[in-house]
């Protein structure tokens, strides 16, 4: 349980997911048996359903890990659409290449290697969808960086923004933890009370925010 939400409400809406292809669940199978962090299986589905309504061409996404997250979005797309995704360990490329090759997602999804503060400044393109999922006491320094290569009308999901219930509670604050959480405060207060977005923070897996990045309104 992740303090987010109670355990019976968290595997009564786990269990009405429809059940997923088989390459996912073998994934999801290798991540709990090599304690690999992945997205929760409800905001797997939140992000699928993002992307069926949006419909965008191109993904970035800040954290691979074993390519688990980057093949849902990919399966989720378009035939011809693209992700994009970063990851810094060696060890973790590897598997996601080798995720990626053997569930024939090659021709759709990109790993750059590299730490995403280092990674972010040099690409300029235009993503219609940005998920991050990295370093969670980064997210700030992540996002000028996202917003800038996001499309007007582009969304970015950003993933444990409630951080086990700490960024909510002070109660549940782990000593060790204090400066993650007050930076990932300091994020939500800044996308939830910037003019230029809609920012919306979903109580479901360890905390989920998505930005929608406004229109640009033309001159009457």
């Amino acid at each position: 349980m992740s303090n987010i939400n109670e355990s019976s409400i968290e595997e009564y809406i786990r269990n009405l997911i429809p059940i997923k292809d088989n390459f996912l669940l073998e994934i999801e199978k290798y991540a709990v048996l090599n304690h690999v962090p992945i997205i929760h299986p409800e905001v797997a589905q939140l992000i699928r359903v993002l992307i069926k309504i949006s419909k965008p061409k191109k993904i970035l996404e800040i954290g691979t890990a074993i390519g688990y997250s980057a093949l849902v979005m990919a399966s989720a797309m378009e035939s011809n659409g693209k992700v994009t995704t970063i990851e810094k360990r060696d060890d973790m490329i590897s598997i996601a290449n080798k995720n990626i090759q053997d569930n024939g997602y090659s021709s759709m999804i990109k790993i750059i290697k590299g730490e995403a503060e280092e990674v972010l400044p040099t690409i300029n393109d235009d993503f219609d969808f940005i998920f991050i999922d990295a370093a969670k006491g980064q997210y700030m320094e992540f996002f000028p960086h996202c917003i800038r290569n996001l499309v007007h009308g582009g969304i970015i999901v950003s993933d444990n923004v409630l951080y086990k219930g700490m960024v909510a509670s002070d109660e549940l604050i782990v000593r060790r933890k204090k400066t993650i959480v007050k930076r990932m405060r300091n994020y939500l207060d800044y996308i939830t009370s910037n003019n230029a977005f809609e920012s919306s923070v979903i109580p479901i897996g360890d905390g989920v925010a998505i930005t929608y990045k406004k229109e640009v309104k033309k001159d009457e």
